[in-house]
């Protein structure tokens, strides 16, 4: 006999003694349901194994090695490739490139071992017709338009492929599951039958799936704990720049990022990125710093803007495009009170260039001195760039990677930075290298690139203003 237990919500676990709409934990509305146990512990019998267990050092670790994609730039956010057996959800917005970008890495990996590609969201005419203009087309590249996992499944037996790529998971449903496709039960019970098959027959699969209007992947939450990476897909859709970002990742690093040029012909791999993210002008402008971030392994130098306006509202804008606006929220409050900025009748505006979203602590020195070199209008000294994490003391503290940051940098022309004090004897490599410090203090980072050394916020502009 069932006994109520209480409920649960579908999308993170949650649980609460009664019913409510909204979950208390996720905040998702109508995923709270009844949740039934029958009395009495079950005792598991013992059943069939796969394999026998064996020694550690016995198992073969060369199946669980990456294969190349074809596409460098999606194999850097990877760790090398895909993975026997992995089941990979690259996640983005309609439109931004999703099925274009598996389409091209597909037509590559048919070259070496069989991929089926299901697409439930378009009809099979239509993937043609794109991969015809992206130069897409393979004979080991089989593709079936379907809707039910059963369906699908009977391709998997038929084609045997070494990759499997749906198009797009919310669009998959399957009988023995209540619901309508794309809701929480169908999601939960096709992405893990899908799983379970790829486990089973040591096939790479990479489903797609959609977002919401705040950004965050749609259907239940423990779709993201059943696969092995999860990928974001983002860009502005008025750019040809796109971004991957490993937000998951249990063969790989989690931090890298992949750059991508989405064009006419097809999406493209950008092994350079830097320079993309700052303006190239010929004398410098007040509110424009130029910082560097680390994505990953990668160091990108990216430009930060501000603007400072008057108004007559009694309550100023503070507005921000692709930084934190809680992060720029608390850089200008130690503007206002450490370096007594007067913002309190002004709008400011902050953003970065060429659509990149910034979250590096590393960038709150370069967003403090745009605003201040907008609300004074006098531009920061021409080949500068700025490192440094801004304290609600005023203090300056050290960041990662300062050496190849800088390194960066100089390969792209700078001539002078800003770090906070004590950065380049914290990342001084392990071969000894060592900064040359001169008369005026200083340091000699590079042959034409100097390194000034800040300890507050007070320091880094008077260095600055100078």
């Amino acid at each position: 006999m069932a006994k109520k237990v209480g409920y649960r919500c579908g999308e993170c676990g949650w649980q609460t003694a009664k019913w409510v709409g909204r979950c208390g934990e996720c905040q998702a509305w109508g995923t709270v349901e009844e949740e039934t146990a029958r009395g009495g512990a079950h005792v598991a019998s013992p059943g069939a194994v796969s394999a026998p267990a064996v020694p550690i050092g016995q198992v073969k670790a060369e199946v669980a090695h990456a294969r190349s994609t074809g596409v460098p730039e999606l194999d850097r956010v990877l760790g090398g490739g895909l993975v026997p057996g992995a089941v990979v959800l690259l996640a983005g917005e309609p439109g931004i490139g999703k099925s274009t970008l598996l389409l091209e890495a597909a037509s590559k990996i048919a070259r070496g071992q069989t991929v089926l590609y299901v697409t439930g969201e378009e009809s099979a005419a239509q993937v043609r017709v794109r991969a015809d203009r992206i130069g897409a087309i393979h004979d080991d590249l089989y593709l079936a338009a379907e809707t039910d996992l059963g369906a699908l499944v009977s391709h998997v037996e038929k084609v045997q492929p070494g990759l499997l790529v749906v198009d797009s998971v919310q669009t998959i449903g399957s009988a023995q599951a209540t619901g309508v496709p794309g809701g929480v039960t169908q999601v939960r019970e096709v992405a893990g039958n899908l799983v379970r098959l790829a486990k089973e027959r040591g096939m790479s699969t990479v489903l797609v799936g959609h977002v919401t209007k705040e950004g965050s992947i749609a259907g239940p939450r423990t779709l993201e704990h059943l696969v092995d990476v999860v990928l974001h897909f983002e860009g502005d859709r008025h750019s040809r720049l796109r971004m991957v970002r490993a937000i998951k990742n249990r063969y790989g690093p989690v931090d890298e990022v992949g750059c991508f040029d989405l064009h006419e012909g097809g999406i493209e791999g950008i092994t350079d990125a830097s320079g993309l993210f700052v303006s190239h002008r010929a004398e410098p402008v007040p509110g424009t710093c130029v910082t560097v971030t680390m994505e990953g392994t990668r160091p990108l130098p990216a430009e930060v803007q501000a603007l400072v306006a008057r108004t007559e509202a009694q309550q100023p804008r503070r507005s921000s495009s692709g930084l934190d606006p809680y992060r720029v929220t608390m850089v200008l409050a130690v503007l206002e009170r450490r370096l007594n900025a007067k913002l309190g009748g002004c709008d400011v505006f902050t953003a970065t260039v060429g659509g990149i979203k910034l979250g590096d602590p590393a960038i709150d020195l370069s967003v403090m001195l745009a605003v201040a070199s907008a609300a004074g209008d006098r531009a920061l000294p021409s080949g500068l760039v700025v490192l440094g994490e801004v304290g609600l003391a005023g203090e300056l503290r050290q960041v990662r990677d300062v050496r190849r940051r800088l390194s960066e940098a100089a390969r792209l022309g700078f001539t002078r930075a800003l770090v906070p004090a004590g950065s380049l004897d914290a990342g001084r490599g392990r071969r000894g290298e060592s900064s040359l410090v001169r008369a005026d203090g200083r340091s000699s980072f590079a042959p034409g690139f100097d390194v000034v050394e800040a300890e507050n916020v007070w320091d880094a502009l008077n260095h600055v203003t100078s």
